[in-house]
């Protein structure tokens, strides 16, 4: 009997398909975050992996990278879900993001070497406010040289990290779509930015420095919603990490979704109601 019942969660594991969210904690990488969520439904699904063969027996893929300091809202794709996550990468994200006045460092956080310090004493709470502003709405932002951008297919920070010199990306369009500062108790400063796709919130937080004549750094990062998906409400942590959870979790989360369609026929059942829910 023991077989039959292995053969039903797999299958189960094997039928599941969408989008959801898990939480990311700070410290391993985005991938890293994936594969030990892709072992443990395996092994619950008491699938046999023998080395690398298990990356074609399940789909799951990410919606956009967390930096490994980073936490928060890690969109994950399963099964016919993985072809939706490119809509996901450019879509809207939250973050909070603390901020360190006065030390900038080579990553533009806190993993860096410090490569420069200077005096902040003179950095006003209205001060901070007032730099924001230039830094909502539609901006040119030039990305972090540490980063996942690849140059000639290598990840700039495996080139960096090699000693080899790697020339900055140019400036590219991005969008903020809103900025406010939450907490300020120098040298730190709490900021709360929705952006959309392609932004990094280390190099706004630089630039920031910058902008006050000082320089800074990010202490922390949290991604607090990407899509329709928020902390709060829809992302699972670690000991959730099972299949009926996600299951459950996937009919939830669905209908967070702009409906394709395709779906017409549940539209009529519940008028009004995913309208409701993006927000």
């Amino acid at each position: 009997a023991g077989g039959v019942v292995l053969g039903k969660s797999a299958d189960k594991l094997f039928s599941l398909s969408g989008l959801f969210a898990v939480y990311k904690p700070k410290g391993p990488t985005s991938a890293g975050v994936l594969n030990l969520l892709k072992e443990r439904l395996l092994a619950e699904a008491g699938v046999q992996t023998n080395g690398n063969k298990r990356s074609q027996i399940l789909k799951i893929g990410h919606g956009g990278t967390l930096d490994s300091a980073a936490a928060g809202v890690l969109v994950v794709g399963i099964g016919k879900g993985t072809k939706m996550l490119k809509t996901m990468l450019a879509g809207s994200k939250k973050y909070t993001a603390i901020g360190l006045l006065g030390k900038a460092t080579d990553t533009l956080d806190a993993t860096g070497k410090v490569t420069e310090e200077k005096p902040y004493d003179q950095i006003t709470k209205g001060d901070l406010e007032n730099v924001l502003q230039k830094f909502t709405g539609d901006i040119m932002q030039v990305p972090p040289l540490y980063s996942a951008l690849k140059k000639d297919g290598e990840r700039l920070s495996t080139l960096m990290k090699r000693g080899e010199a790697v020339e900055a990306k140019p400036a590219r369009p991005v969008t903020v779509y809103s900025l406010s500062l939450q907490q300020f108790q120098p040298p730190l400063f709490t900021l709360d930015v929705e952006c959309g796709g392609g932004f990094y919130v280390r190099s706004l937080v630089s630039d920031i420095g910058k902008e006050l004549s000082t320089c800074a750094t990010m202490q922390e990062l949290t991604r607090t919603k990407h899509g329709p998906f928020t902390l709060e409400e829809h992302t699972l942590y670690e000991d959730k990490w099972t299949i009926d959870e996600i299951a459950r979790s996937l009919e939830h989360c669905m209908s967070l979704l702009p409906e394709e369609p395709s779906h017409k026929k549940l539209k009529t059942e519940h008028p009004g109601e995913t309208a409701v829910s993006c927000e």
